[in-house]
């Protein structure tokens, strides 16, 4: 998967998994940016959300394999169902997420399953870019 913003962002709030799942957590990371600017899908996707939700605008995705994305606050510029690649344009970044760190933020979310009984990951896993470090094993 390739990054939502580009420029690459800067990650002004990290994942943070929430033990149970009902507990306090992130479940995703805040990406800066600044109002308007274009949001890309990271990879092959079928829009699945695009409209607001709890007063915010959201997009979300399905990714081969039962992933699923979502991105907000975000105007729209796709309808459910269409089908969208690493690169397309889904909408422009809003102003106003609330708990971000920086004058604009990004909140990239990313769960494993059906939303009933999600396994939320963290995005910044997803990209390409990302080195996998193997840890050693306890003797």
């Amino acid at each position: 998967m390739l990054w939502p913003l580009r420029p690459r962002p800067a990650v002004v709030r990290g994942f943070d998994a929430p033990s149970p799942d009902w507990h306090p957590g992130h479940r995703g990371v805040d990406l800066a940016g600044v109002p308007g600017q274009p949001v890309y899908a990271p990879g092959r996707a079928t829009v699945v959300f695009a409209g607001p939700l709890a007063g915010r605008p959201v997009v979300s995705l399905a990714h081969p394999g039962g992933l699923r994305t979502s991105y907000e606050p975000v105007r729209g510029t796709v309808r459910v169902g269409q089908l969208v690649v690493a690169g397309t344009t889904i909408g422009e970044l809003a102003a106003g997420h609330r708990g971000c760190p920086a004058a604009t933020c990004l909140h990239w979310g990313a769960m494993w399953g059906p939303a009933s009984g999600a396994d939320y990951v963290d995005p910044l896993g997803l990209l390409k870019s990302t080195a996998i470090r193997l840890k050693p094993l306890a003797g």
